[in-house]
C-alpha cells in the first residue's frame, strides 16, 4: 500500500495544475492558420478540464472521433491551485458535500448521547485531519480523470488557450511555450471563478474565497463571510458546525433567485445553531492588524461604519465566467457584456462550430450534472446524428447548509409572477423527523410545500423541502415532477415509514385553507 501511494504522490507532483480559466496575451499575427486545410488536428478540442468539458470530450472518443483537453488552473489571488476536475471536483460540490458531512458528524455526536452511547471524553475537532482526508480524496479524482482521458484516447494539454481564428487555438504552456491546433469543432468550458469587490481596499490582498477555505494549512478561526449566496451559507454553516465563530455580513437577502420563504428557514436554522447574521450591510475596508489577523469595517443600512476584527475574511459574492481572455470576440462568439457568458441556443454560439456547456452558458443552471448531462447530449448531436437537445427546466438542486434545502421546478415568487394566485393551490406542512425526537431537536425550520396549478388534477410545478438528507429526498421527486406529477397521483402513493420522504405524499393542507399545517402523529 506504501509503494502504491508513493507512486501516486510521485505522479500527482508531475501533472501540472488546472484551471477552468484560460488566460493569455494577446498573440500578434499575420499569418493566423485557418481550416482551408482538409486535414484539422482535432475533430474536437474542448477548452477546460471540469466535469462538462471532460464529459464532452470522452463522449466525443467513445464516438470514434479524435479529441483534444486544454485545461491550465491560475493560482487565486492568495495562490491556491489544484487539478484536473473543474471546480466541482477542487473547489465546489465535492470537498463542500464532504466538509458538510464532517460538520455533521458533531451534531449527531451530541445525537448519541441520547441514544445510549457513553461518551466519556470531551469531543473536539481536528482540521487538519479533515483537509488532509479530503485533499486526498480530491487527488485521487484528479488522478483518475487523467486515468480514463488517456485510456480513451483524448489527448490532453495542461496549457492555457485563446482562439487564434474560428478554427485554430493556441495553447501556451506554463514554460511559456506556444503550440497551435485547428480543430473542425471547439467546445468552450471553461467555468467560472469567485469574484472580488473592486470597491473595498484589502479584499483582495487579504481575504480567501471558495477556491482557498478547503485548502487552509490552519483552522480558519473567528470567520467573516461575505455574501448571501448559496456558496456563501453552506460555507458559514459548515464553519460554525465545526466550531468556529462565524458571521455572514449580507448585503440584501439570501439565496437570491431560490423560494424566499425557504431561504428564510435556512437562515434561521443557522442562526438557531449559531451563525451571526449582520443584515443589509456593505465591507467598506479591510486591513491586517499587527497580529496578522483581519480587521474590517461595513456600513449599515443607516450609514454607520462598524469594525470587528477576524482570523479569516471569505467573500462568497459571485462568480464571473472565465471568457474574457479567450479572444472570443474576434473569432464573432458572442458573449454577454456584464456576465461575460456565451450567448448560445442548444450550446451552439453564434460561430456555427464553436459551443459552450455548463457555468459559462448565459441563463443556464450552474450545476455540475446540468454541464456532464448538455456535454455528452453536444457530443452525441455532433457526431452521432443524436436530435436530442438538453432539458434545462426542472433540474433539481440542494443547497447543503446544516438543515438542507432541495427544490425543484419553480419557487412560490416565480409561479405567482407567471400564472397568478388565482390560479395556484400551494400544499404545506411543518414537520419532525423521527430521529430529532429523541435528540430533542428543534424541528421549527423542517418544512415542506408543493406549489401546484390550482386547476385539477393540480399539476406540481414546484417542490421545495428543507429537512436532513433534503438532496436525497429530491432526487426521486424530481424525476416524478418530470412526468407530469399532481396532486393526486401524491395522494395515491404509498409512502415509506417512518422517513422524511413520506411527508411529501402525505401533503394535504393548502395555504388557502388556512389550517395548522402542523403534522401530528403518522
Amino acid at each position: 500500500m506504501s509503494l502504491l501511494i508513493q507512486t501516486v504522490n510521485y505522479s500527482f507532483r508531475r501533472i501540472l495544475p488546472y484551471r477552468c480559466a484560460f488566460h493569455s496575451n494577446i498573440y500578434k499575427f499575420s499569418n493566423a492558420t485557418t481550416l482551408a486545410s482538409s486535414n484539422p488536428d482535432y475533430d474536437l478540442i474542448v477548452i477546460g478540464g471540469g466535469s462538462g468539458g471532460l464529459a464532452c470530450a470522452k463522449e466525443a472518443a467513445l464516438l470514434g472521433k479524435k479529441v483534444g483537453v486544454l485545461d491550465y488552473v491560475e493560482s487565486s489571488p492568495q495562490g491556491t491551485k489544484w487539478g484536473l476536475g473543474g471546480t466541482c471536483v477542487n473547489v465546489g460540490c465535492i470537498p463542500k458535500k464532504l466538509y458538510h458531512e464532517g460538520s455533521l458528524l458533531g451534531e449527531r455526536i451530541e445525537d448519541a448521547r441520547h441514544y445510549g452511547w457513553e461518551l466519556r471524553d470531551s469531543v473536539t475537532h481536528n482540521w487538519d485531519t479533515l483537509k488532509t482526508a479530503v485533499m486526498n480524496y480530491i487527488k485521487s479524482l484528479n488522478w483518475g480523470h487523467r486515468v480514463q482521458l488517456k485510456q480513451k484516447n483524448v489527448d490532453y494539454y495542461n496549457a492555457k488557450g485563446s482562439f487564434l481564428d474560428s478554427h485554430t487555438i493556441s495553447a501556451v504552456f506554463e514554460d511559456g511555450k506556444e503550440q497551435k491546433f485547428t480543430a473542425k469543432n471547439f467546445v468552450i468550458a471553461v467555468g467560472a471563478r469567485p469574484k472580488y469587490p473592486d470597491d473595498v481596499p484589502g479584499a483582495k490582498e487579504y481575504c480567501i474565497s471558495s477556491d482557498d477555505i478547503f485548502y487552509l494549512d490552519k483552522p480558519p478561526g473567528k470567520t467573516l463571510v461575505v455574501g448571501g449566496s448559496y456558496v456563501a451559507l453552506e460555507c458559514a454553516g459548515f464553519l460554525t458546525e465545526l466550531g468556529f465563530d462565524t458571521t455572514v455580513m449580507v448585503r440584501s437577502i439570501c439565496l437570491r433567485g431560490f423560494d424566499q420563504q425557504m431561504a428564510q428557514l435556512v437562515t434561521d436554522n443557522m442562526a438557531v445553531k449559531g451563525t451571526k447574521f449582520l443584515w443589509k450591510c456593505l465591507p467598506v475596508h479591510v486591513e491586517e492588524t499587527d497580529r496578522s489577523r483581519l480587521r474590517v469595517k461595513w456600513k449599515t443600512q443607516e450609514g454607520n461604519i462598524c469594525h470587528d476584527v477576524f482570523d479569516t475574511v471569505l467573500f462568497a459574492v459571485g462568480r464571473q465566467a472565465q471568457t474574457c481572455q479567450l479572444n472570443l470576440s474576434k473569432v464573432g462568439v458572442k458573449t454577454h457584456p456584464d456576465s461575460c457568458k456565451v450567448l448560445a441556443t442548444n450550446e451552439q454560439s453564434s460561430v456555427s462550430h464553436i459551443y459552450a456547456i455548463g457555468d459559462v452558458l448565459q441563463g443556464k443552471p450552474e450545476l455540475t450534472p446540468v454541464a456532464i448531462k448538455a456535454g455528452k447530449l453536444l457530443a452525441r448531436r455532433l457526431f452521432e446524428n443524436s436530435k436530442k437537445e438538453m432539458d434545462y427546466e426542472n433540474v433539481a438542486t440542494t443547497v447543503f447548509t446544516p438543515l438542507e434545502y432541495a427544490c425543484v421546478g419553480l419557487s412560490e415568487e416565480k409561479a405567482l409572477k407567471k400564472y397568478g394566485m388565482e390560479n395556484l393551490e400551494v400544499y404545506h406542512a411543518f414537520y419532525k423527523p423521527l430521529q430529532y425526537t429523541l435528540a430533542e431537536r428543534d424541528a421549527s425550520q423542517c418544512y415542506l410545500k408543493a406549489v401546484c396549478l390550482r386547476e385539477h388534477p393540480q399539476k406540481v410545478i414546484g417542490l421545495h423541502l428543507t429537512g436532513p438528507h433534503a438532496g436525497e429526498v429530491m432526487q426521486g421527486f424530481s424525476a416524478a415532477l418530470k412526468c407530469g406529477l399532481n396532486i393526486e397521483l401524491l395522494e395515491q402513493t404509498v409512502g415509506i415509514h417512518p422517513t422524511v420522504a413520506e411527508e411529501v405524499v402525505k401533503l394535504n393542507i393548502s395555504k388557502r385553507s388556512g389550517k395548522d399545517p402542523t403534522v401530528t402523529g403518522c
